[in-house]
């Protein structure tokens, strides 16, 4: 039965004022069977209804339209219950529902339950309203009755799908023992036991209980280790916190995991930032599931990410054949987003490698509405870089606008361009352009605010910056890059600092605010502080510019073997920027 649809067969096509209007036959026949309304070239269908009910259910369908909830409900479970009709039950259930009248609601559940047992739509709508109600005791028969009637092949799957009923209701620790309590034969099974004991784990979870939910994973493993469902709990409970969960899911790949859960438990690892252990285990899958595209890729982007770039071209381009027959085979128009950020990291390989060409054909196969934009970008500094700047403007700017924000994209994107080939000018008459059409818009302001300082119009700067906090006194950026700007000067040192103190308390660990905090210090003569500020802030985030920082106050303290160092360790991973580049030249020439 097609929900939603239904109810649009007499309150919405009963109208005797048109001559349009559908029988009254075919508006019952829908109603009891579900099917799509006929029209008139189709034959018409046959239903078991004799007159009296068809006159009966068109009258409660009209109380139910003239706010008789009451006669409408009543009509439609006597019908119910003569035709024996699911679908009149669920109509009647429905009717109670809208009038907010739960305890009709329930007895016309529970009464359809009984009259078809074998229905899974009534046995969800039992347990569901008693719930509602807050009924969270009476649920372990019903829940009992659901588990019996399903199909044996399906009994795990009616078992695991009972959180859902539970997520909102307040007493979880209760919700948890209820469903503990109906679920009480399954909990020894080999078959069902696994899936028992992972909705036990995770209505626990749920209410907070993480360390019994760990337990209730580890005896659905014990019976299993086969099963899914414990693992996948596990993977939930994956924390530092917890290393048994780990241990479960790790237990759980040994003995044969589905390569969708083993590429979601990397996916956990590269969330905790452990990009070796997750670069390992999609070999893993590489070599049990070599079908398995998703994680060519994840492998492909970790080689990148490490600089790996031999690895990362292997990887990718074994994604890219991948894909590229399975498109063949479905015949596919929209390409495959995995695809396109395969073609998008080749095209970023290539960069590296300054082969342009190569770059500029891997950028051009990115055909994917979400990554086609970026790609254009890249392109763009591609056509730069083959001396075609302005042609890498206009292809950056002929980008179709498929959402609300990708004009802004493509603003950034030309900027970003301009500023990669120092064309400064440019990057403050594109953005000046930007703030006329949006004039309060505060990230513009901040961008051109950052142009103007690039061009030495340091009071415009300051102007831009100030309106920026003015507008959205929230905005820490605005604070920072003012208070930054005023110490590299070694203007107004106090104010700088509390323009950064408070944009501190906005994003406390951002290591480029403390970055600027440091160089207050520095500024001011405060070296050791300024020492142990950048320490920290490096460590937190390797930058080219915390490095350049961290050197200058190093080499300040008469410590140069130290300062070239990290000097050394910035310019190996940034060996472009300028800010790191003028520092070192400056400082350690003769």
């Amino acid at each position: 039965m097609v929900r939603g649809k239904r109810r649009l067969f007499v309150l919405d096509y009963y109208d005797p004022m048109t001559s349009l209007r559908l029988t009254l036959s075919t508006i019952l026949l829908t109603l009891v069977t579900g099917l799509p309304v006929a029209r008139a070239e189709v034959p018409p269908v046959n239903s078991d209804l004799n007159s009296s009910m068809m006159y009966a259910l068109l009258v409660a369908e009209i109380s139910a339209q003239n706010g008789d909830a009451a006669s409408a409900y009543q009509i439609m479970l006597d019908s119910a219950q003569k035709a024996r009709s699911n679908q009149l039950f669920e109509r009647a259930v429905e009717i109670a529902l809208r009038a907010r009248a739960g305890e009709s609601a329930l007895q016309a559940a529970q009464t359809w339950s009984r009259a078809l047992p074998e229905s899974k739509e009534a046995a969800r709508y039992v347990i569901q309203i008693l719930v509602g109600l807050n009924k969270l005791t009476e649920t372990v028969e019903p829940i009992r009755r659901s588990i019996a009637n399903a199909l044996p092949q399906d009994r795990a799957v009616t078992i695991a799908s009972l959180p859902r009923y539970f997520v909102r209701v307040e007493d979880k620790k209760l919700a948890a023992k209820v469903v503990e309590l109906a679920l009480t034969q399954e909990l020894t099974s080999a078959t069902t036991g696994p899936a028992a004991h992972a909705t036990i784990g995770t209505l626990r979870l749920l209410a907070g209980d993480a360390e019994g939910s760990l337990e209730a994973a580890r005896k659905g493993a014990a019976l299993n280790a086969r099963s899914e469902e414990p693992a996948q709990l596990a993977l939930a409970l994956m924390d530092p916190k917890l290393p048994g969960a780990e241990a479960l899911v790790v237990q759980h790949i040994q003995a044969g995991a589905r390569p969708e859960l083993h590429m979601a438990y990397v996916h956990k690892l590269i969330d905790f930032q452990r990009y070796q252990e997750a670069s390992e285990q999609t070999i893993l899958i590489n070599t049990r599931s070599p079908e398995f595209s998703d994680a060519w890729l994840i492998r492909g982007s970790l080689a990148h990410r490490e600089k790996n770039n031999r690895e990362a071209v292997s990887a990718l381009t074994q994604l890219v054949q991948l894909k590229q027959a399975a498109d063949a085979m479905r015949g596919d128009a929209v390409q495959d987003r995995s695809l396109s950020q395969a073609y998008y990291l080749l095209g970023d390989i290539a960069e590296q490698n300054k082969q342009w060409l190569e770059a500029e054909r891997n950028y051009r196969l990115v055909e994917n509405p979400q990554d086609a934009l970026r790609a254009l970008s890249r392109r763009g500094v591609v056509m730069a870089r083959l001396g075609k700047l302005e042609e890498g403007r206009a292809l950056i700017r002929s980008a179709p606008e498929l959402q609300p924000e990708d004009a802004r994209l493509k603003i950034s994107a030309e900027t970003q361009l301009l500023r990669e080939f120092k064309q400064f000018q440019s990057v403050y008459e594109v953005l000046q352009q930007a703030v006329k059409g949006k004039p309060e818009d505060a990230d513009y302001l901040y961008d051109l605010a950052m142009a103007a300082e690039k061009l030495d119009r340091l009071d415009e700067m300051e102007s831009l910056l100030r309106k920026v906090i003015a507008l959205k006194p929230d905005y820490h950026h605005a604070y920072n890059a003012l208070g930054y700007s005023l110490a590299d000067r070694k203007l107004r040192l106090g104010e700088a600092r509390n323009l950064i103190r408070k944009a501190l308390e906005y994003a406390p660990e951002d290591p480029f605010i403390l970055d600027s905090l440091a160089w207050v210090e520095y500024r001011s003569g405060n070296l050791e502080q300024a020492l142990q500020i950048l320490q920290g802030a490096y460590k937190s985030r390797q930058d080219p510019e915390i490095a350049a920082h961290l050197g200058e106050v190093l080499w300040a303290m008469s410590q140069p073997k130290e300062a070239l160092a990290i000097w050394r360790d910035g310019l190996t991973q940034s060996p472009e920027n300028d800010t790191l580049n003028e520092t070192v030249k400056r400082l350690s020439r003769p």
